[in-house]
């Protein structure tokens, strides 16, 4: 009588054939697990579904490591009927070879399809941890239009004529865009101080002298951020200032003599040079 019992090496490549899915779900787990308790994990989507995605990972790899347990457990009753019920002496018979050889191919390619997926699915699990997440930059802001959502994406503080000076001086670069593209009245910015913090794109229309102050505002995740940005009158910013370089930039809004922008600008009185926030979007 054939013995039916399984080798070691059939069992091990059946093993890792059936529970891959479930290595690459903790893999994937893991990592954002590691994400969200240092604080990284906001640099890929908004804060209030931080709780929500940290709750849903946690349930995948517990079901995970249950089906992994039910697996091994059932392991030794699961024999196919080809676990050594056949011969492979008489298979070339009436073209049996052939047929043998073709399903070890086929299982042999979904084997390399498989090792390759895995590799890829740790790999990227692997990046999230070891390599530092870069946050947006003016490059992305480049291609996506500074500021033309920012009145979807609304500010808070009301108008900034009816608003107190120390109401505005609180106000982010969303809060200033956002009034900008209600009323580009000068008179409405008098005496409003200004003190805000971005990174700095360089200006598409004079880039000498003006950049913009820009962030970055999430709605959902990194994937759907829309860039908003104050025109900054500092001629030759060059000299001193990069593009991507984190700055606070205090002082008013005056006249913007540069050709083609808003006829508002913010008009410094300091332009220091800063960290990048742990925090660097809106929301």
């Amino acid at each position: 009588m054939a013995d039916t019992r399984p080798t070691p090496g059939l069992s091990l490549r059946a093993l890792a054939d059936r529970w891959q899915g479930v290595a690459l779900t903790l893999a994937i787990g893991t990592a954002t697990l590691w994400l969200a308790g240092t604080g990284r994990l906001i640099l890929y989507i908004h804060p209030r579904y931080v709780v929500f995605t940290v709750a849903l990972v946690v349930l995948g790899m517990i079901l995970a490591l249950g089906a992994l347990a039910v697996g091994d457990r059932d392991a030794g009753h699961e024999h196919g009927p080809d676990d050594g019920e056949h011969d492979d002496s008489g298979a070339d018979l009436g073209g049996g070879g052939d047929r043998t050889a073709s399903g070890r191919g086929v299982r042999g390619g979904r084997r390399l399809l498989g090792l390759i997926g895995a590799v890829v699915t740790v790999g990227v699990a692997v990046a999230l941890v070891v390599l530092p997440p870069a946050t947006l930059s003016s490059v992305t802001a480049g291609t996506r239009d500074v500021g033309a959502s920012t009145l979807s994406l609304g500010a808070s503080g009301g108008s900034a004529a009816t608003a107190s000076g120390g109401a505005t001086a609180k106000y982010t670069v969303l809060d200033w865009a956002t009034r900008l593209r209600q009323s580009t009245s000068l008179g409405d910015y008098a005496g409003k101080a200004v003190d805000v913090t971005g990174f700095i794109a360089a200006s598409t229309t004079d880039p000498r002298d003006t950049f913009v102050v820009t962030r970055f505002v999430i709605t959902c995740c990194a994937v759907d951020a829309q860039p908003v940005g104050l025109t900054v009158y500092d001629p030759n910013w060059q000299q001193s200032l990069k593009k991507d370089e984190w700055v606070t930039v205090k002082g008013g809004f005056g006249a913007n003599p540069a050709v083609g922008q808003s006829p508002i600008a913010v008009v410094p009185t300091a332009v220091t040079k800063v960290a990048q926030p742990h925090d660097p979007y809106l929301y």
